[in-house]
C-alpha cells in the first residue's frame, strides 16, 4: 500500500508539474514575453493557432476547471462504491456541480471581457476609426478580440452541458440509488426507533396497571377480614 501511494503522488506529482510547466510556457506564450514552437507538425500548428486566435488565454482557467471536475468525478464515483457516508458524498456531488457552473461562468466572463477590449479597441480613436470606414472598424474588433468573446460564449456552453450529461451517465444512476438507499436506511432507523418507544411506553403501562391491582388487592384484605 505505501509503494502504491508513493507511486501515485509521484505521478500526480509529475503530472502536475507538466501540465503546470504547459500553462505557464501557453500563458507566456500569449502575452508575447515568449515564443516558442513546440512541435513542428502543421497540423498541430493549425489547431494551436485557432486555440489562440478563438480562446486565448480562456483555455488555461477552462483547462483547470476540466480537470478538477474530472478528479471530483472520480473521487465521487469512489465514495458511493465504498459506502461513504451521505455527507461526503454530497459535498463532492455539490462540487461536481460547482465546476459545471464555474466552466458556463468562465465562457460568460471571458466573453464579456472580450467584447470590452474589442470595443475599446475599435472605438479608442473615434476620428481615426470613422475615417478608415466600416470594414476597418470590423477588423480592429476582430484584432481586439471579439472572436475570442464570441468562440468562449460557445466553448464555454457546450463543455458546461457536455459536463452535465457525462456526470449523469458515469454516477447518475448510482448516486440516486445512493441517496434512495440512506433515505431508507433513515427511514428503517426512524421506525425501529418509534417502535422501541412504543414497547417500552406499553411494558411501562403494563407494570402500571400491576402495582394498581396489587395495590387494589392490598386494600381489600383488610376490608373482608374485618
Amino acid at each position: 500500500m505505501n509503494t502504491r501511494g508513493f507511486v501515485q503522488g509521484f505521478l500526480w506529482g509529475a503530472l502536475s508539474a507538466l501540465f503546470g510547466g504547459l500553462f505557464m510556457l501557453y500563458g507566456l506564450n500569449m502575452m508575447g514575453l515568449l515564443g516558442f514552437t513546440l512541435i513542428k507538425v502543421p497540423e498541430f500548428q493549425q489547431i494551436m493557432n485557432w486555440t489562440y486566435h478563438n480562446l486565448g488565454l480562456s483555455l488555461l482557467p477552462f483547462t483547470l476547471t476540466l480537470v478538477l471536475f474530472a478528479i471530483t468525478l472520480k473521487r465521487l464515483r469512489q465514495r458511493i462504491e465504498q459506502q461513504r457516508p451521505i455527507a461526503e458524498v454530497a459535498q463532492l456531488d455539490h462540487l461536481c456541480d460547482l465546476w459545471t457552473g464555474l466552466f458556463f461562468g468562465i465562457g460568460v466572463i471571458w466573453t464579456a471581457i472580450g467584447m470590452r477590449s474589442a470595443l475599446i479597441h475599435a472605438l479608442g480613436e473615434p476620428e481615426t476609426t470613422a475615417a478608415e470606414g466600416a470594414f476597418n472598424l470590423l477588423r480592429r474588433l476582430v484584432d481586439g478580440g471579439i472572436l475570442i468573446a464570441l468562440s468562449t460564449t460557445i466553448f464555454g456552453g457546450i463543455g458546461g452541458y457536455l459536463m452535465r450529461v457525462t456526470k449523469t451517465c458515469v454516477v447518475g444512476n448510482q448516486l440516486r440509488q445512493f441517496y434512495t438507499s440512506t433515505a431508507n436506511d433513515q427511514d428503517s432507523a426512524v421506525i425501529e426507533q418509534l417502535v422501541a418507544i412504543e414497547s417500552q411506553l406499553k411494558q411501562l403501562n403494563d407494570d402500571d396497571g400491576i402495582c394498581v391491582t396489587e395495590g387494589n388487592q392490598h386494600e381489600s384484605e383488610p376490608m373482608g377480614t374485618n
